[in-house]
């Protein structure tokens, strides 16, 4: 696999990652292999970070993750130092980060904010509850796409204030606008998941670093690459919502 170096600096990497490959090392059934007992024989499949620790001949860092269904933007701290610093400055909010995301079907609010506690679900789902003791905040827009091959066709521009697992996924599900491609959250069938990490913007050593890469797969994407790139513009200048 290639890596895609989108910034290098001495202490950490931005990279994209594709869509489709998990961040950790998983178990992956071998087509037409069974043991003695009629089980699935299982070969270790390498994940995202360590193909990047093996791609740049060094030791990585983990700060944070994106699922296997998204692509985009990830920092892979390139020392200890680095990796205390960028874990306690994603815990304060200090790293602004903004995601798209396509769905089918009209949201019920064309913008605002999600915001509740979040717990576990069945089928290795979460899903938002009604109390906030410690809640996910989510804020989006959302626009209509006209596209000739796909009917209802929605662009969400979305910016996570916390970073609790499925967050935007089950955000947007919330909405009833289940992410193109997510089967786990009935988004309808297609050929990716569509969600991408755009942007990254924080301050590291008095430094700004702001970073935005478009997804480079993905039918959908691509063919509507020109009108999101205008939708979208400068996602950090937009009029957020606060509630």
């Amino acid at each position: 696999m290639n890596i895609t170096l989108i910034f290098e600096h001495p202490d950490f990497y931005v990279v994209d990652k594709p869509e489709g490959v998990g961040f950790h090392d998983e178990d992956v059934a071998m087509a037409n292999k069974q043991g003695t007992d009629g089980t699935d024989i299982k070969e270790k499949q390498m994940g995202f970070f360590n193909l990047c620790a093996a791609h740049f001949s060094e030791t990585l860092f983990p700060v944070h993750r994106l699922d296997k269904l998204t692509s985009g933007l990830l920092i892979l701290a390139r020392n200890k130092k680095a990796a205390i610093w960028f874990q306690q400055a994603f815990e304060n909010k200090q790293i602004q980060k903004y995601y798209l995301a396509l769905s089918i079907g009209k949201p019920k609010k064309k913008q605002g904010s999600i915001i509740g506690d979040m717990a576990k679900a069945r089928l290795s789902q979460w899903k938002l509850i009604k109390t906030k003791e410690n809640p996910s905040i989510t804020r989006f827009f959302n626009w209509g796409l006209t596209c000739p091959s796909t009917t209802g066709l929605r662009l969400f521009l979305v910016k996570p204030e916390t970073g609790k697992t499925h967050q935007i996924r089950v955000a947007l599900k919330s909405l009833g606008s289940a992410i193109l491609g997510d089967k786990l959250y009935g988004g309808q069938d297609s050929d990716r998941g569509y969600l991408h990490a755009l942007m990254l913007n924080f301050t590291y050593s008095e430094q700004e670093i702001k970073l935005m890469s478009f997804p480079s797969s993905g039918a959908l994407f691509v063919d509507n690459k020109n009108r999101i790139s205008e939708l979208v513009q400068q996602p950090e200048l937009h009029n957020w919502p606060s509630k």
